[in-house]
């Protein structure tokens, strides 16, 4: 069956939100990563809303920047801002944090969440780096250090991964109830952990235009076995 082809009400239903344009490869792809994982996605935008009560879990995926008036930054003068879907987002953050959903963060969704614990963003980090190249791209070329001690690097056995890298924002102060689990070789965080293990996971790459490697599916994985064990409890 074709992802998404008919209801299948077995499969957990995980709220995407992103971009409320006609085409996003992200949200294809993420559709795709979900479905390989056992979830059924549920694509939410500004202009395609889902009843938040309906979810089993959310992914707030990557995009635009989002408005540095958030964590009290100055808006860059170039660069174009959706407080529309700024605030969707966050409405969606808010509901999974408050109801205990299973909540993953893909770059742009992974800043937001920290901004919406109280965190904060670097506005441009291409003069900052040392170690690391601004040259974006999907594919695996940039190489992540994680905490041994990660809920993250338990799932995928290992202490580093091979990410790809698509920003040039980065978290800059952490929000509060959130642990840094990864950083890159510029230092700069790469991942957010909740501190007291809440089923929250936040990645600065994009993990769904890699879900040909089984580790970074395995981030899919996670979500949907936590959506599923919060619909119909631990099995045993």
């Amino acid at each position: 069956m074709a992802p998404g082809a008919g209801p299948d009400s077995r499969r957990p239903r995980i709220g995407v939100t992103g971009s409320a344009r006609r085409f996003s490869i992200s949200w294809h792809a993420i559709r795709l990563s979900v479905w390989l994982a056992g979830g059924r996605a549920i694509r939410i935008t500004t202009r395609q809303r889902y009843p938040q009560e309906h979810l089993d879990a959310v992914i707030v995926s990557g995009g635009d920047d989002i408005h540095p008036g958030l964590y009290d930054s100055e808006a860059l003068p170039d660069k174009e801002y959706d407080h529309d879907r700024d605030a969707l987002e966050q409405s969606y953050i808010r509901y999974a944090v408050d109801e205990g959903l299973p909540l993953l963060g893909i770059c742009r969704g992974y800043q937001l969440i920290n901004v919406f614990m109280g965190g904060s963003l670097h506005l441009d980090i291409r003069k900052l780096r040392k170690r690391t190249s601004n040259f974006g791209t999907i594919l695996p070329r940039k190489a992540v250090r994680l905490d041994p001690g990660s809920s993250l690097a338990a799932l995928v056995g290992r202490d580093r991964l091979w990410v790809n890298s698509l920003h040039y924002q980065a978290v800059d102060r952490v929000g509060e109830t959130l642990t840094v689990m990864g950083r890159d070789r510029d230092d700069f965080v790469q991942v957010l952990e909740h501190h007291d293990g809440a089923p929250i996971l936040g990645v600065q790459w994009h993990p769904e235009y890699l879900f040909y490697l089984p580790a970074q599916l395995r981030l899919f994985r996670w979500l949907v076995l936590q959506a599923q064990q919060r619909r119909n409890g631990p099995a045993h």
